[in-house]
């Protein structure tokens, strides 16, 4: 596996993340239950963006030093590209959190704590993926063709789903959970498990908030599987794919509460992620046939993703307007 990274990069990169993960976990997602503002997740939405882009300069910076101006431009561009794409597609995971809240009536206060387990775990499973991928690919060159389809046939599938509600209550995987265990009717504050007295005996009971972690995580493998090819037709150097997949997650759970109380104003953003899904897929399968320029992928996912949030904005202020109207 070709990387421009060595063992020094690797440990700066490492040493970040523990860094940043321990500030998420004791000082962000520490403390006492309360419900996280808009004002605070924004705040903590650009410092988690500030720390992306400085780690892309410092890398920028090193490389320049090290192997040239030519390379450096070339690794921190599919950095920052990787980095958009894969934080443009977290936003359907964010979303698919919304309703898994909403569905379960989990208050604002309880959601933290799932929200931390879960992106510790993305960290994981895609740091998990994303060396088998890089080495599948180093193995089988025509696995990029099957990624690409793959992604093609997903953002498709998006597109006409786009709309559709899923039914969260009556998952398969929560079905079976609720066969095989025992589950409360009520929350038990931030436990997953209590143990109640039954005819003698004390039996353990998972909570509704067990089974919406459960959903958080299987939902986090679900778009793994969506985003970790994509980032392939990018680059396939194992540091950059991992890096910007790893900080494009790290301030997922700030970009949650940000998205929390205007999520309905995106309408249209999920057509949006499935047109950059149906670009990358397209990109990988033309890849021994013309190779799309980072520099270009770039630019074309940012008006992608951009178009649709203002012309969601757009639609969002025209059907206020026109409530307005009604209702006078």
């Amino acid at each position: 596996m070709e990387t421009i990274a060595n063992p020094w990069l690797w440990a700066v990169f490492f040493s970040i993340v523990l860094i940043m993960l321990a500030i998420d976990l004791f000082v962000v997602g520490g403390g006492k239950q309360h419900k996280v503002s808009v004002k605070e997740a924004a705040i903590w939405s650009v410092i988690w963006i500030s720390v992306s882009m400085l780690f892309a300069a410092g890398l920028w910076w090193y490389l320049r030093d090290s192997a040239g101006p030519e390379i450096a431009n070339a690794k921190t561009l599919e950095f920052v590209t990787g980095y958009l794409i894969e934080k443009s597609l977290a936003i359907d995971n964010v979303f698919v959190w919304l309703m898994i809240f909403s569905v379960f009536a989990i208050p604002p206060e309880l959601q933290k704590r799932v929200l931390v387990l879960g992106v510790l775990g993305a960290i994981i499973l895609r740091t998990i993926m994303i060396f088998a991928g890089v080495w599948l690919i180093s193995q089988f060159h025509w696995l990029l063709y099957v990624f690409g389809a793959f992604l093609l046939l997903t953002g498709i599938k998006m597109w006409w789903a786009a709309d559709k509600t899923p039914d969260l209550k009556n998952n398969p995987l929560i079905l079976w959970i609720r066969r095989h265990m025992k589950v409360t009717d009520e929350l038990e504050g931030e436990k997953f498990f209590v143990r109640r007295e039954v005819n003698g005996r004390w039996v353990r009971y998972a909570t509704p908030l067990f089974l919406v972690l459960v959903l958080v995580e299987f939902s986090d493998i679900i778009f793994a599987v969506d985003s970790i090819p994509a980032i392939f037709a990018i680059t396939t150097d194992p540091f950059i794919v991992l890096t910007s997949n790893i900080f494009a997650i790290l301030g997922l759970r700030a970009m949650y509460f940000l998205l929390a109380d205007m999520a309905d104003r995106f309408s249209l953003l999920k057509y949006g992620l499935a047109l950059v899904l149906i670009f990358i897929g397209a990109k990988m399968m033309l890849i021994d046939i013309y190779k799309i320029p980072v520099a270009v992928s770039l630019t074309v996912v940012a008006l992608i993703i951009g178009t649709s949030v203002v012309l969601s904005l757009r639609r969002s202020r025209i059907s206020a307007d026109q409530t307005g109207a009604d209702g006078q």
